[in-house]
């Protein structure tokens, strides 16, 4: 892998990861034009170091907010960011589950499948516009059952091509739920899943740096940590202006472009 490469993979990522257009489908388009053969085999840990540094981002946009439910967790007034804390880990078991019991199965989808990304791809952009043309007259507070809608449609959207970030904040805007704090709760919601999944492959091994990778793998690292602190600031403004309907003007462009690409 060329810095190049892993440098236009770390901004594909950085952006992607939070505007809600599907990181992992843009990855999959953009080795699938930048060329596979040169990616095959470090794919799985360019994957692991990209999501360390948009977790990383996420850390930096919101230390306020988690600095806040941590010492709020040690503190026996604070019920709130225990609720808050107790939200996150409910959010977090249909993802976990599908990762643990279906691994197999979401290697081979993200294995060259250009025309089912670019099928999802669609499939989010109506959704994103679904959400943005909701009438919400009275938003709600988030709770117990409405985290575990989240962490479901956090679940769906580990298919390559549907939005991460778009299922789960067009999700709470459709239960009801403020758009600031459904921009905050997505994104807080998918800290511990990433570094649950880096720890559980450095654990089993997978993950492998060689020398030659550690020169364009920080390249990418850092591209994608700042456009992803860029990216994360920018969506929790979008959200708040409701413009969801831009981005899924985006994704049907793209979805039908790539379609295009891959049938032609």
């Amino acid at each position: 892998m060329t810095v190049i490469e892993s440098l236009l993979l770390g901004v594909i990522q950085g952006l992607t990861e939070f505007l809600p257009v599907s990181s992992s489908g843009h990855i999959e388009i953009g080795q699938a034009l930048l060329g596979t053969e040169s990616l095959k085999d470090q794919e799985e840990l360019l994957s692991v170091v990209l999501h360390a540094a948009t977790a990383l981002a996420t850390i930096f946009v919101f230390r306020k907010d988690i600095l806040a439910i941590i010492t709020g967790l040690f503190s026996k007034d604070s019920t709130e960011s225990r609720k808050f804390a107790l939200f996150v880990v409910a959010s977090m078991v249909p993802a976990a589950f599908v990762g643990l019991f279906f691994d197999d199965l979401l290697q081979q989808l993200f294995e060259g499948q250009l025309i089912l990304v670019c099928a999802m791809l669609l499939l989010t952009g109506v959704l994103l516009l679904f959400a943005d043309k909701a009438k919400i007259e009275h938003t709600q507070e988030l709770t117990l059952g409405k985290a575990v809608i989240i962490g479901i449609a956090q679940a769906i959207a580990i298919l390559p091509g549907i939005s991460r970030s778009g299922a789960t904040i067009s999700t709470s805007i459709l239960l009801n739920i403020d758009k600031a704090q459904a921009a905050r709760f997505s994104f807080l919601m998918v800290i511990p899943l990433i570094l649950g999944k880096m720890a559980k492959d450095i654990l089993d091994g997978k993950l492998h740096l060689t020398e030659e990778l550690v020169m364009p793998f920080s390249v990418g690292f850092i591209a994608a940590l700042i456009s992803g602190i860029f990216a994360c600031q920018w969506m929790i403004a979008i959200v708040k202006r409701s413009k969801l309907s831009y981005f899924a003007y985006y994704c049907w462009a793209v979805g039908t472009i790539g379609l295009v690409y891959a049938l032609v």
